[in-house]
């Protein structure tokens, strides 16, 4: 009985919705556009898909019993499920990464018709969508350009889809199992409007390409021919994205299979294999995987207390974790990884000047007291640091007191530990020069109320006079 309620449980868990999705959540820092993580939208369950898809893997029955190692937090979820998809990018978000591989069979296939789905999601937090082309039957290197063009025809206008300044603005496609068809030469037609990375190390398998990637988990362990590889790329201007991951465990999803499996060490293996990517050069580094769940090699939280019975594992013990907390440790460490790949940029000190009675923003009171546009001249009390927590997105430490500025229904306060939505603003860049600051929290516009004889407040739909402010160095 215990265990059908549990199965009960956990069916309302991950098929029932909610009416509306929180507005516009903000990522916790900057992304990072060169860390890819893949991920998978090939699951389905009986509440979205009006069946199970892939879970019962391995000849397993979900929900309990799925074809993993270990077991989601969010149960047998559905991939086309909405909240479940924006819980992932709000994970993704928090682990710093900036770019979502997307798995990809095909047109019109179950991972194609919900696409636009993961677009919007990915969207809502920050992240952008790389695509990964996978083996479907037929494929052919002339399919796979018609594939390229369709994608970025049909998807390419969504703001998620992921484009590389450094190397000429153009969309990513990374090809599973390339090595399988032997002439590439048809990749010369979407050379110059895509980057289409090879699955290998072997430079001889690389002409009409522009990158590699390894995929293999196991293989970055010990990092076969990265070296040379990584030499062979920056020399002829071409995407180097290797490939890591925590550990690699597929028992379940192939029962009596003879593949080789990695241990994850209590979170050495991660280290390790991120040690051997930072030490290649790489121009990208790609995470296998957030969710491929079959091969044991995900970063997405895995249930602390799985169902009984069944034998999972778990991540207690990574990091150093035990409980709920291990639950995310993958997560965080990839947030680690992120910061050395990528060290933030130093904080700045900046000060408010409202433009509509030229007087710069202080933190009254020593923060005790709402901000207010009152002061001629910048004092520690008008200082402030500015924290990038996402493009065009800051948040505001007063010098004052060292506790963050925080945005409702009253008045704009000093007076928090950390940063959510309403510790976060989009600066809107104005044609005369000034900028005007938007609440994630209410979606609210910033405003100097009473041309600035009371205190700041987001509470205006327009920007107008008392919406401008000069955002200048301190």
């Amino acid at each position: 009985m215990r265990q059908l309620c549990r199965a009960l449980v956990l069916l309302l868990v991950v098929t029932l919705g909610w009416a509306g999705l929180p507005a516009r959540p903000a990522a916790a820092a900057p992304l990072a556009s060169n860390v890819h993580t893949f991920y998978y939208s090939w699951y389905g369950n009986p509440g979205t898909n009006g069946s199970y898809r892939h879970w019962q893997q391995g000849g397993h029955t979900p929900p309990l019993s799925v074809g993993a190692n270990f077991y989601p937090t969010l149960g047998a979820y559905d991939s086309g499920h909405a909240p479940t998809v924006d819980q992932h990018m709000a994970w993704i978000s928090r682990a710093g990464v900036g770019v979502v591989v997307y798995s990809w069979w095909g047109r019109d296939s179950y991972e194609d018709r919900i696409a636009a789905g993961v677009l919007t999601a990915a969207e809502r937090h920050g992240v952008k969508v790389a695509w990964h082309l996978e083996p479907y039957g037929g494929r052919t290197a002339a399919s796979t350009v018609a594939d390229v063009n369709y994608i970025i025809g049909r998807y390419g206008s969504s703001p998620a889809f992921y484009r590389d300044p450094a190397f000429g603005n153009r969309p990513a496609f990374y090809v599973f199992e390339s090595l399988r068809i032997a002439d590439w030469s048809a990749l010369a037609q979407v050379r110059s409007t895509a980057i289409v990375l090879a699955q290998t190390t072997d430079t001889s398998k690389v002409a009409n390409f522009g990158g590699m990637y390894t995929y293999d988990a196991i293989a970055g362990n010990t990092a076969p021919g990265w070296a040379n590889a990584s030499a062979f790329c920056r020399a002829n201007g071409l995407v180097w994205a290797p490939s890591i991951g925590p550990g690699y465990l597929d028992d379940r999803a192939v029962p009596g299979n003879t593949t080789p499996t990695l241990g994850r060490e209590n979170g050495a293996t991660y280290d390790r294999q991120w040690t051997n990517a930072l030490n290649s050069t790489p121009s990208w580094v790609s995470i296998t995987s957030f969710n491929e769940w079959h091969e044991g090699s995900t970063i997405e939280p895995a249930s602390a207390n799985p169902p009984a019975g069944n034998g999972y594992q778990t991540y207690a013990g990574a990091y150093g974790t035990s409980g709920a907390a291990s639950e995310t440790a993958y997560l965080d460490r990839t947030k680690y990884w992120v910061d050395r790949l990528n060290p933030p940029a130093p904080t700045a000190d900046v000060a408010l000047r409202a433009r509509v009675n030229g007087r710069y923003v202080a933190a009254e009171s020593a923060g005790a007291a709402p901000l207010i546009a009152n002061r001629t001249a910048v004092g520690p009390w008008e200082r402030f640091e500015r924290i990038d927590v996402g493009p065009d997105r800051i948040a505001l430490r007063s010098r004052a007191n060292g506790l963050i500025v925080t945005a409702g229904a009253t008045p704009l306060i000093a007076n928090r530990t950390s940063v959510g939505p309403a510790e976060t603003f989009q600066i809107v860049r104005n044609s005369d020069g000034s900028v005007s600051l938007r609440s994630l929290g209410n979606d609210r516009y910033v405003a100097a109320e009473s041309a600035g004889a009371a205190p700041l407040i987001a509470n205006r739909t327009a920007i107008g006079s008392w919406e401008r402010f000069d955002l200048l160095a301190a």
